[in-house]
């Protein structure tokens, strides 16, 4: 009896079945000691060595780790209460030589006078241009444009490749193609529409808001003048982000606080460009083009603040849609002029009959920023989004 009483003592406890919870409770706690290789967040750890490695701060690795598709949820498998939390561990864990940062690690954008000096050129380049075509006529016109063009263009590319609207990589210039479109279209598109409808043009465009094919150059000036709050507010977007994400606990509290500084600064640009365009229009003693100014402009931010951050995709689509659709919509309206066509031309001629050639831009520039607008505060709230490697500025 002893015996069997002492061989009963010694046996080893049954090992329980698993359950809905044993998952959980196998799971070890990330902050205490673990047993070879029952280490998940080791397992993490080499998984993601070489964003820990090169990490200035846990804050870095946590975006990693968000754009690699961990959450809050991911890491409360891990024990930790959100991935803020995890990144702390992980970047304790990496054997470092000393706490000095490497050069170059430090968020605030260095030597401003740059871009500041880049962003005001567009516009002042514009507006000497058009007040050149104002004085002049024939020929010297035509060159005067066409030297003013490269002009603004080449500043333009400028003031896109220094300071917080830059982008790098080979996609930076892959919505060139249909921004040149938009804001060819807002230069003689309304003009062009007008006159198709009535039947015209007759000729070419002369270079005056009077002729047969009328140009709106006061949206052209506005916009180009637009560079400068544009960048403002796009440096004063990155720094407010960055800021919330050293304060912020989660990944969800760090959006929820973004998304205000998000919609903040595209309100602020767009207050900018409304004063803008009215002075425009009051130096050019043109009409104001506000509505379809205004959509455009607030199209091409948004599409420059989502490149610049690195998410490209989107603004390319969307930019290619919008110049389409309204390549399309001006088709219809000359291809209506051939017999049996003229159905074509029914909703364009409507829309613009009863709300002007204007109502066109307005509509699918608005729309296309409306849906920036929602796409940008879904991606542009991510901490990832705030980690890019710095640009020269």
């Amino acid at each position: 009896m002893t015996g069997l009483g002492a061989s009963h003592r010694e046996a080893p406890e049954p090992r329980p079945l698993p359950g809905p919870d044993s998952r959980a409770a196998a799971t070890p706690d990330a902050r205490a000691p673990r047993r070879g290789g029952a280490d998940p967040v080791k397992a993490l750890l080499h998984r993601h060595r070489d964003l820990c490695e090169r990490a200035v701060d846990p804050l870095e690795i946590a975006a990693g780790l968000e754009a690699h598709g961990v959450t809050d949820r991911t890491a409360a498998r891990f024990r930790h209460r959100d991935v803020f939390s995890l990144a702390e561990e992980l970047y304790a864990r990496v054997p470092r030589d000393g706490d000095a940062k490497p050069p170059g690690a430090t968020a605030p954008a260095r030597a401003r006078a740059d871009w500041i000096v880049l962003t005001l050129l567009p516009g002042a380049l514009c507006a000497a241009s058009l007040t050149a075509l104002r004085l002049t006529d024939g020929r010297i016109r035509l060159l005067t444009a066409a030297i003013g063009i490269l002009a603004i263009t080449l500043a333009l590319r400028g003031a896109l490749r220094r300071g917080p609207l830059s982008a790098a990589g080979p996609h930076r210039s892959a919505t060139a193609p249909w921004t040149c479109w938009l804001v060819g279209y807002a230069l003689l598109g309304d003009g062009l529409l007008g006159t198709g409808i009535t039947g015209g043009p007759d000729g070419p465009p002369t270079g005056t808001a009077d002729g047969d094919w009328p140009l709106t150059t006061a949206p052209l000036l506005g916009l180009a003048l637009a560079c400068a709050p544009a960048a403002w507010t796009a440096h004063l977007f990155s720094a407010r982000a960055r800021r919330r994400l050293g304060s912020s606990r989660g990944l969800e509290d760090f959006a929820a606080s973004v998304r205000p500084v998000l919609l903040g600064a595209f309100a602020l640009f767009l207050c900018a460009l409304a004063a803008l365009l009215t002075l425009s229009s009051t130096f050019l003693h043109e009409p104001s083009a506000h509505p379809q100014a205004l959509a455009l402009g607030a199209l091409l931010f948004l599409a420059r603040l989502l490149t610049a951050h690195g998410f490209t995709h989107a603004p390319k689509v969307i930019l290619a849609a919008t110049a389409t659709a309204q390549a399309i919509a001006l088709a219809t309206v000359f291809a209506a002029r051939l017999p049996g066509w003229a159905s074509l031309a029914v909703p364009v001629e409507t829309l613009a009959t009863r709300w002007g050639p204007a109502a066109l831009p307005t509509l699918t520039c608005g729309a296309a920023a409306a849906i920036l607008l929602i796409h940008a505060s879904r991606t542009l709230t991510r901490a990832s989004a705030h980690t890019l490697p710095e640009q020269p500025r």
